[in-house]
């Protein structure tokens, strides 16, 4: 192992106990330096996610610059109430006693942050660290070196290596802190990586938050408005080229509207991104894939479901030496075809038809709890009956990807696709441990259980037990 890593892991948790009696008001200033950073680099960090994906400024602007300043001021604005923690109940037979919620700091948090979205799935899981008081030790991913070396700068001209350090490396380095014994490990990726992360934390019984994938339908039935439909699942699937654990990874359609999806797709990519091919690759507003490996992976993946009879709708045209993959609309496609093998994680979307909703539900059901859910529809009951019909870490309604930017709402997988939730006051408790305080005074009801078992008061206590039952 590197001995800086040892030596940055025994320095926090000498750290951490200070970190621990920090105030609200010391918190929210460490806070406010981060957004000052932050605004300072705004451009920066567009044109360093650019110079490693390819991808939109405008795009950039919101996923990670605006979602990020919009966490830490949400943080910032409500962490004194948070930190209160609050008063527990106190029921008949701990009469006599008074109880308090203290929420208490992990210690010293490990933070592995991926590459698609390389500031905001950095610095947003920090931000609940850093409001919950505790130490940090941050591994951005080296498929965006751009970002990961501005990411460098960033945390450390903004705070003491002892509570926040970033430390830029490949898998070795993942792997060699991964052997430390951090008291929470934070890690968004996939889900094969997810399972040795979860396996290491169990070394040092250090409790996880793991953010994963899978393949997250969009449902569109026969009530639903088909050309929304088909602009939202267009933007959804396409935004920063599909390389988005929420994008939708497929679409299941009502077998009565399939032909009009279908249409309603082709005329929204030609109206995001061009009417042409050679207009579509010219595109400033679509990205690339972020390395090789990743690109071969789609290539092949959409040469095989067309070997097995898929239809290409639109799109299908690569370009290895930009790494680009036109967005891509796959139809004719079932169940067992290549395509719905595993997360696509890409600008190719596969369309399904069924005839009822129970086997739509059958599909979703058959790829495990997805990440995220969309349901197109205008009908109450059948959104309902989905709803019902399969587990997801979230789902929306008529829309895609939105759900992920309320700070008000858990963000976090079930499953397969993840264990934890963040954002807000979810990532606050994330980061916590919450420890219930419990207070005696004199009397106390509880002496009525002490032995001898037969006497009077005993009875008496059976007697309440069962009033109560």
């Amino acid at each position: 192992m590197d001995p800086r890593l040892h030596e940055i892991f025994e320095r926090q948790r000498e750290r951490a106990p200070v970190m621990a009696r920090t105030t609200a008001a010391e918190r929210r200033e460490r806070l406010k330096r981060l957004r000052a950073a932050v605004v300072k680099r705004r451009p920066a960090i567009a044109d360093a996610i650019h110079a490693d994906l390819a991808r939109p400024r405008a795009e950039s602007e919101l996923a990670e610059v605006h979602h990020v300043l919009q966490e830490i001021d949400y943080a910032i604005r409500r962490l004194p109430r948070w930190m209160r923690g609050r008063r527990g109940r106190t029921q008949l037979f701990l009469l006599g006693t008074s109880s308090r919620l203290r929420i208490e700091p992990r210690g010293v948090v490990l933070i592995l942050a991926p590459w698609n979205y390389p500031v905001a799935l950095v610095i947003n899981p920090l931000v609940a660290a850093i409001a919950a008081g505790n130490c940090v030790v941050l591994k951005p991913s080296e498929k965006a070196p751009a970002t990961a070396h501005l990411l460098a700068s960033l945390v450390g001209e903004t705070f003491d290596e002892r509570e926040v350090a970033l430390v830029e490396g490949g898998p070795e380095t993942a792997e060699a802190l991964l052997e430390l014994p951090f008291n929470h490990i934070f890690f968004t990726g996939g889900t094969s990586v997810g399972r040795k992360v979860m396996m290491a934390a169990a070394k040092h019984l250090a409790s996880v938050t793991l953010e994963l994938g899978g393949k997250t339908p969009a449902i569109v039935d026969a009530s639903a408005n088909v050309r929304t439909a088909a602009q939202r699942i267009a933007w959804g699937k396409f935004f920063n080229a599909g390389q988005t654990c929420l994008a939708p990874d497929y679409v299941l359609v009502d077998a009565a509207v399939e032909m009009e999806l279908l249409a309603e797709l082709k005329t929204s990519i030609a109206r995001f991104y061009g009417e042409s091919e050679a207009e579509r690759r010219a595109s400033p507003d679509l990205g690339r894939i972020v390395d090789d490996q990743h690109f071969d992976r789609l290539v092949d993946l959409v040469e095989r479901s067309a070997a097995a009879g898929a239809r290409v709708e639109i799109g299908g045209e690569f370009d290895a030496d930009t790494r680009y993959v036109a967005p891509t609309v796959l139809s004719g496609v079932t169940a067992e075809m290549p395509a719905m093998e595993d997360e696509i994680f890409g600008p190719v979307l596969p369309v399904l038809a069924y005839s009822d909703r129970a086997e739509a539900i059958a599909v979703v059901r058959r790829s495990g709890a997805p990440l995220g859910s969309y349901i197109f529809s205008r009908d109450e009951r059948a959104t309902e009956e989905l709803l019902r019909g399969f587990p997801a870490g979230g789902t929306m309604v008529n829309n895609t990807l939105l759900h992920y930017i309320g700070s008000d709402l858990p963000f976090g997988g079930v499953g397969a696709s993840g264990q934890g939730s963040y954002h807000g006051y979810h990532g606050f408790i994330a980061m916590s441990h919450v420890r219930p305080v419990v207070r005696q005074r004199e009397p106390a009801l509880a002496r009525i259980f002490f032995p001898p078992y037969e006497g009077r008061l005993f009875r008496f206590a059976q007697r309440v037990v069962r009033w109560l039952e």
